[in-house]
């Protein structure tokens, strides 16, 4: 998983903008998603998305993301695809209840959503430096520090988890250890492996610890940081273009679209 979650640079409209207008504008369109029941509005949040991550550079990761959401929310599409009985009658269950229009909408309109919504928080760890978001968090929201840092260190220790699982499987497979198989098989081999990992991963924390207290952890404030985060002109017109999705969104629901 190398280059998970690791920031990208580039000269992008996303990569100028301020991390708290990014952060910002990502939850907007997240919660325009959730709002929303409406198929037009949800395929254009997800063209602007694509458009986005091709502006970014980001198109492969992107469409990684997208292939790997996808096949999460389609278990969550077959559910209500099996347990939504609306519409016309299609399929009748077993069960009882039956499989209609309604239902086939429903399990779409949770696989578009979820994947709609996914994309651009994807894209703002991508194009930001982590210590960007946990300083302009501090300056500009004034949260104090130690849950900023908290954040970004778990951000941070994501991918390097990754890392350790990987090494630990593939020398495992030097060993002999065939993880080739069913799924069952191969969490089954999986589970034994998250002992060395929780080793490997409380040496990591206690490490870290140890060097944030050396540096003086206990004594940062918001003047800490040197660096300033002004808005600009280009945060304020990305964000009002979310607020205005957001609120396109409520009316839609309104009217009943």
């Amino acid at each position: 998983m190398k280059g998970f979650l690791e920031y990208v640079p580039g000269n992008s409209f996303l990569h100028r903008m301020n991390p708290v207008a990014k952060i910002a504008a990502a939850l907007l369109i997240i919660v325009t998603c959730f709002i929303t029941g409406n198929f037009v509005l949800l395929m254009g949040i997800f063209a602007l998305d694509l458009i986005m991550a091709a502006r970014c550079g980001m198109m492969k990761q992107t469409l990684g993301l997208v292939k790997a959401v996808t096949c999460f929310s389609l278990l969550l599409g077959v559910i209500a695809l099996f347990t939504t009985p609306l519409g016309i009658e299609l399929i009748p269950l077993p069960w009882g209840g039956y499989v209609g229009t309604g239902s086939v909408e429903a399990a779409v309109r949770i696989v578009l959503r979820l994947v709609a919504c996914a994309v651009p928080l994807f894209l703002v760890f991508y194009v930001t430096k982590l210590n960007d978001i946990a300083n302009s968090l501090v300056k500009i929201l004034h949260v104090p520090y130690k849950y900023a840092f908290t954040f970004m260190s778990t951000v941070r220790f994501i991918p390097l988890f990754m890392n350790d699982m990987a090494g630990i499987m593939e020398a495992q497979t030097a060993r002999g250890v065939e993880f080739d198989g069913s799924l069952v098989k191969r969490l089954r081999l999986m589970v034994p492996l998250c002992v060395p990992l929780l080793v490997s991963s409380v040496r990591k924390t206690n490490s870290a610890a140890i060097a944030a207290e050396v540096r003086g952890f206990n004594l940062r404030t918001s003047r800490s940081g040197f660096k300033e985060y002004p808005f600009t002109a280009l945060d304020g017109a990305v964000m009002g273009a979310c607020l205005a999705l957001a609120v396109l969104a409520v009316a839609l629901a309104v009217v009943g679209c």
